[in-house]
């Protein structure tokens, strides 16, 4: 099962098309931290990450984690062992907070890119989250949470993603 990003408005999944944002100033294929844009390519996805205060365990086969006031994900450059990594949040380290105010990362599956062996500055905290307004993203690809949840039924720990 193959997730499809066909444009920065489309994401496709078989038969099923949903409405999508990426990035701020579009895709690209020289993905760099900060850089506003969502890398291009096929990278595999992550676990489910999901706020269990705000909703309840989502049908999928994914494995589901809840999301705890600790967890954050590094995209800092000068911490190149958890840089583009889950981890329990240190003040001195920046990183994006998982338990936010807002929505969201209410849903949230981490993208593989830059993952197994992280590049410093080559981008980090690429998800697949929840939008409202289709607004851009900082590079991540969004969705509205009903599509969302149509998603997770469709995928499996081995889907793919394919941007381009």
């Amino acid at each position: 099962m193959t997730i499809f990003v066909k444009n920065k408005h489309t994401l496709q999944i078989d038969e099923f098309k949903f409405k999508c944002c990426v990035g701020k100033k579009g895709l690209t294929w020289n993905k760099k931290e900060g850089d506003k844009k969502t890398p291009k390519g096929i990278f595999k996805i992550e676990n489910l990450y999901f706020r269990k205060d705000r909703i309840k365990k989502p049908l999928t086969s994914l494995k589901c984690v809840e999301i705890k006031k600790d967890m954050g994900w590094c995209h800092d450059n000068n911490y190149p062992k958890k840089y583009n990594k889950l981890f329990k949040i240190e003040k001195k380290i920046k990183h994006e907070k998982l338990k936010r105010k807002d929505y969201k990362y209410d849903l949230l599956i981490p993208i593989k890119y830059n993952f197994k062996k992280p590049t410093i500055g080559l981008g980090s905290c690429i998800f697949i989250h929840l939008t409202k307004n289709y607004n851009p993203t900082a590079g991540c690809i969004a969705l509205m949470k009903k599509d969302f949840l149509i998603m997770l039924k469709l995928i499996k720990k081995n889907s793919k993603i394919k941007i381009f």
